[in-house]
């Protein structure tokens, strides 16, 4: 009996040492260990998004504001967006749930469709991105358009707060609050009002307005159709054919037609191949061997254009005189025209997307003069964008001078000291002589005149240089696309207006009354 009680008492004696020792393992070993969970679980940090700047059009009106987004996290890298009504029912509700509700800053674009290729839209983080570790998770990133080119200026920087939290995972104390500090805001040289005329114009069709200010370079109008709602980029919208995200405007590469002979004109005064008093007689084609390179009067009507000169032809549009001057410049001093005018490379708009565009190369060992003719009147391997052609036709309005394109305000900048790097130069004198730039302005104000080839633009007031292109592109149908580019008051060029309709017809019967439409929305303000 007694070996029995000893017994119990001995194996009661060993649990006890054994209990206060496991005790003493936790208290002292894990003791630190279960006090950073406990205090992991009822310590939270929470990100306080930064505004992003707000941008402005050049007077003053507001394109884009901030408004609050919900979204609750449904997996560790994946957010759903909620109404407003869904997040305060889950706000209201607390607990867990209530904690993976995140309040972001997303944008309201107050135009929509027609500022969408300039302004660009949001979107969140993709993992490369949050890998780098210059996004967090879930946060909205520029894509496309001022939101990208400037993101790091518009987007300012995150705050953060850190607070205490109760078992029901309420909030029951705030221990540290950093407060993020806002995006700066931009001012833009568009013009809100006249691109929205300028979107209209189109009605639906598909191509692209630039319009610019004639001196400085500065863009009023960017609009590429068809466009899209920068508030709501669907699978549907990014797998659409009609490629609404696809800005036509910097990065639509097509033949120019006869908006070139802008250049070419340009290319024969300059080099002495032609003066003012150089004629041509048009029979309406002129025959190489077996192949006949024909103009367009004479194809269309079966007229000819008799005797004319430089501004005659420009007037005109003739054809068979701009094979003739191609002839004579020679294909390699053409293309070296073509480049200084700006075609074949990056215009250094402030946009993210731009494309160079193409200059056929003469040197490539396959080129025929039947290749100079249709180089010199913008078809052939000639390829360039509606932005490109605004510039062009920019050069001869202002003097000489390329200019750079420019989306910002750089004044702005300038008055408030910040150091922000634009992509800005002085324009470039192409040191054209007098005699080059009067005579090709005539001519371009005569095509804008009775007689001339933009019918749309005859007597409209102030006086309008302009010339017309319809750009053959090798359609089965026999479709062109149609082009108008101007620039008014014609003695006193203020602003560049460039239309391009994609597949549209005649530039005379298509672009040229788009452009009518901002030219009296312009001459109206």
């Amino acid at each position: 009996m007694n070996n029995r009680i000893y017994f119990f008492y001995g194996v009661l004696l060993i649990g006890l040492m054994i209990l206060v020792g496991r005790s003493a393992e936790l208290q002292l070993i894990y003791g630190s260990y279960y006090r950073e969970v406990a205090e992991g679980n009822r310590i939270k940090k929470k990100v306080l998004p930064a505004p992003r700047g707000i941008i402005y059009d050049r007077k003053g009106r507001v394109l884009v504001r901030n408004v609050p987004i919900y979204k609750f996290k449904v997996q560790s890298s994946k957010f759903k967006v909620l109404s407003r009504e869904e997040a305060l029912k889950i706000k209201a509700k607390g607990g867990e749930e209530a904690e993976e509700l995140v309040i972001d800053i997303g944008r309201e674009y107050v135009y929509g469709e027609f500022l969408a290729h300039v302004l660009g839209f949001l979107s969140e983080a993709n993992e490369e991105e949050v890998k780098t570790g210059k996004y967090r998770l879930g946060e909205l990133v520029g894509r496309g358009g001022i939101e990208e080119e400037y993101d790091t200026w518009l987007r300012g920087k995150d705050g953060g707060e850190i607070f205490e939290v109760n078992a029901l995972g309420e909030k029951i104390r705030e221990i540290g609050i950093q407060q993020p500090t806002p995006g700066k805001d931009l001012y833009l040289n568009i013009d809100v009002e006249l691109s929205r005329i300028a979107f209209e114009a189109m009605q639906g069709r598909t191509g692209a307005v630039v319009v610019s200010e004639a001196k400085t370079g500065a863009v009023l109008v960017l609009v590429s159709s068809p466009s899209f709602n920068p508030e709501k980029i669907t699978p549907e919208v990014l797998t659409d054919k009609n490629q609404p995200l696809f800005n036509r405007a910097t990065a639509g590469l097509y033949p120019p037609g006869s908006t070139f002979k802008i250049v070419t004109a340009t290319a024969g005064l300059e080099e002495g191949k032609i003066t003012e008093k150089t004629t041509y007689v048009d029979t309406g084609e002129i025959r190489v061997g077996n192949y006949v390179y024909k103009n367009w009067y004479f194809t269309q009507y079966g007229k000819t254009e008799g005797e004319i000169n430089v501004v005659g032809a420009l007037k005109r549009s003739t054809d068979t005189f701009f094979y003739k001057v191609g002839e004579w410049v020679g294909a390699t001093r053409l293309a070296e025209w073509a480049k200084a005018f700006g075609f074949g490379k990056l215009t250094g708009i402030d946009l993210p997307v731009e494309a160079t565009g193409r200059i056929p190369d003469p040197s490539s060992g396959q080129w025929f003069l039947g290749n100079t003719y249709h180089f010199a009147i913008g078809q052939g391997d000639l390829l360039a964008t509606p932005l490109q052609v605004n510039v062009m036709a920019s050069i001869i309005a202002n003097g000489g001078r390329l200019c750079r394109p420019t989306i910002i305000q750089n004044s702005k900048f300038k008055s408030q000291n910040e150091n922000l790097k634009l992509k800005i130069e002085q324009c470039k004198d192409l040191q054209l002589k007098a005699e080059t730039l009067r005579l090709v302005k005539e001519g371009m104000k005569q095509a804008c005149a009775p007689g001339g080839t933009a019918f749309p633009l005859f007597n409209f007031r102030p006086e309008v240089a302009c010339k017309t292109g319809t750009a053959e592109f090798g359609d089965p149908a026999g479709r062109t696309h149609a082009w108008l580019t101007a620039f008014a008051p014609a003695d006193d060029p203020q602003i560049v207006v460039t239309t391009l309709v994609e597949a549209g017809g005649e530039g005379s019967r298509v672009a040229a009354p788009i452009v009518k439409k901002i030219l009296e929305e312009w001459v109206g303000e």
